[in-house]
């Protein structure tokens, strides 16, 4: 295996050249348990620690290294190193942190594409797809629906839902595969490129660690089923891990996302709701919320059928999330910047105080 296999590019080369780390070798980052790392070489696996001055300095965890990462390491055991410098990250998919508002949480960097995984046997839902594509193409990460447990339905019922869904992204490619009868996972297979790293997305319970076992050729990832009691996914991946596989992918699994908040995603709406933008332009105003404004064109093509109510409805509560984060991130920031005053004024007060 050459660094190459698992994504390494010329432009990450150079960097390391410019930055003079030519005295440490590289490697990327496979899982992460917290602040301890598993760091893949093109000779083999360690077990990584970031050095005190890469926590000293880090301003807040998206410094830290995460899945996906290339990182400058140097070998200080047989089978641990230490981690001196995170690469610049071509991508990064991010979500809005559970429980912390204002603050994001990395799913995994150098992504190219991501598998946006819907199961179609319980609950299927074309706003969720849109929130994850937000979320892709906020990171200008390509995006590839993929509708699983299609054996669980009727063909017509898959018809419908690929139509339905198709009627939402435009012309992205949507694959239809079922990991028990095989449908569909040559398909899937065919897309997968050698050096390039795909992320596998979606809530518990629709398939990706059974699917990142079919990827593979054997298992790798432990698999369950759905919860009879609550007829949702149990959470079995426990952490994000980066897979390279036999015919050249790299595929990261992810724990099942129950909450994805969308952050300072601008780009990434526009993107997936292309259709408001276009209809947007035709706007009286041009700062129209597309709520209440006289002669508003999105408003227009609502009520004569021409965008579809729930899409409109998910565009605004999404519009309402990015701008709720926003503010809180400027909140933040306020009182951090007063807090730094204070803390200055303190110092300069102890300084005279002393003489």
């Amino acid at each position: 295996m050459t660094l190459q296999d698992l994504g390494y590019t010329k432009e990450l080369e150079d960097f390391r050249i410019e930055q003079k780390l030519n005295s440490f070798a590289v490697g990327r980052v496979i899982s992460q348990h917290k602040e301890r790392y598993m760091v893949k070489t093109a000779e083999k696996e360690f077990e990584g620690e970031i050095i005190g001055n890469l926590r000293f300095t880090a301003r807040d965890r998206s410094d830290y290294p995460a899945v996906g990462d290339w990182v400058a390491i140097s070998e200080y055991d047989e089978d641990k190193v230490l981690i001196y410098h995170v690469f610049p990250r071509k991508t990064t998919i991010e979500r809005q942190a559970v429980g912390k508002q204002g603050e994001k949480q990395i799913i995994a960097t150098n992504i190219d594409f991501a598998f946006i995984i819907q199961a179609v046997d319980r609950d299927f839902n074309l706003n969720r797809i849109q929130r994850y594509l937000t979320i892709c193409n906020s990171s200008r990460v390509a995006p590839i629906i993929v509708l699983s447990k299609i054996d669980l339905i009727e063909e017509s019922e898959l018809a419908e839902l690929l139509a339905l869904v198709r009627s939402r992204v435009n012309d992205l490619p949507v694959l239809a595969i079922s990991s028990q009868s095989g449908i569909g996972i040559d398909a899937l297979k065919d897309t997968v490129q050698k050096g390039k790293t795909y992320c596998l997305l979606g809530s518990s319970g629709v398939g990706k660690s059974t699917l990142t076992n079919l990827l593979c050729g054997h298992r790798i990832m432990e698999t369950n089923t759905i919860s009879d009691s609550t007829n949702k996914g149990r959470h079995v991946t426990s952490h994000r891990e980066l897979i390279v596989l036999e015919d050249g992918g790299i595929i990261i699994d992810n724990p099942g996302m129950r909450e994805v908040g969308i952050t300072d995603a601008s780009d990434g709406l526009e993107l997936t709701f292309d259709t408001i933008a276009g209809l947007s332009k035709d706007c009286k105003f041009n700062d129209c919320s597309h709520t209440s404004e006289v002669r508003c064109a999105v408003l227009a093509a609502v009520e004569t059928g021409e965008l579809d109510r729930s899409s409109y409805l998910n565009y605004l509560k999404m519009e309402r999330e990015k701008a709720h984060f926003s503010s809180t991130v400027a909140e933040r920031r306020k009182k951090d910047k007063q807090f730094g005053k204070m803390a200055k004024r303190i110092m300069e007060d102890k300084k005279r105080n002393k003489f």
